[in-house]
């Protein structure tokens, strides 16, 4: 019986992504083009490049999105980067090792994303995976990938190609458990797959962004020097242009 169930859970899960990559539309609808979704999420956190943050350490920084942490842009509009605040959350407070806050999932949804991605799967299973926002009926997806393998890579890849082409679906927040080592592992390969980036450059940009903690991730740097984009997912230049944050 609980093997039958597990399987029809399984399933289900399934069947929700397969919706998404057939670009069935849900959730967000606030923008005409996805000039204007680029362009209000821009002018919305004002940071301008890859290194500033929107949400600092302890989850401050950005009212609306309290319950994030260390929250970096990825691509403007596209997706963004970040932790869990869950130690230093000021009425909910838990082992750091956790996904996201409920607030956490609340905010980002009121904030017009669409997705959120647990990079760990520790306690995932415990957490809300579907929110509905009550008064705007947009929905936030609660998924879980772990970048362990080039096909879970890739799969990562096309849920961010579908948020880039598709102005009704919002941003992606991409999230661990800090904000620094496996969040700045996937946008490392983001900005190497869409803003044609060097391997040593998106290294560099790994480690600055981990706030000085960087030793002893080897793992990481290893996969990040190594990765290769898919040939076959690509975007325009004058789309490249608008999306890609400055790295200098």
């Amino acid at each position: 019986m609980i093997k039958t169930y597990r399987l029809f859970i399984k399933s289900i899960k399934l069947f929700i992504l397969f919706l998404f990559f057939i670009d069935f539309s849900y959730g967000q609808t606030h923008f005409n083009s996805s000039n204007e979704k680029i362009r209000y999420y821009k002018e919305r956190y004002k940071v301008q490049n890859a290194y500033e943050k929107i949400t600092d350490n302890h989850g401050n920084g950005f009212e609306s999105l309290y319950g994030t942490r260390n929250m970096r842009v990825i691509l403007f509009g596209v997706a963004y980067r970040g932790g869990a605040n869950n130690y230093y959350h000021k009425t909910n407070k838990r082992d750091n090792k956790n996904p996201l806050p409920a607030d956490g999932i609340m905010n980002l949804s009121k904030e017009g994303f669409s997705t959120a991605v647990y990079l760990y799967n520790t306690n995932y299973n415990d957490s809300l995976q579907l929110f509905v926002n009550e008064n705007s009926k947009d929905t936030l997806w609660y998924l879980q990938n772990s970048l362990n393998s080039r096909a879970k890579i890739r799969e990562l890849m096309l849920l961010v190609k579908s948020a880039i082409d598709n102005p009704q679906k919002g941003p992606i927040y991409l999230h661990c458990w800090n904000g620094w080592h496996q969040s700045g592992f996937s946008a490392a390969l983001i900005l190497m797959q869409f803003c044609k980036i060097t391997n040593e450059q998106a290294l560099e940009y790994w480690r600055l962004n981990t706030d000085g903690l960087f030793e002893g991730y080897e793992h990481i740097e290893k996969r990040i020097y190594e990765f290769r984009p898919f040939d076959d997912i690509n975007i325009s230049d004058s789309t490249r242009m608008q999306i890609c944050p400055c790295l200098k």
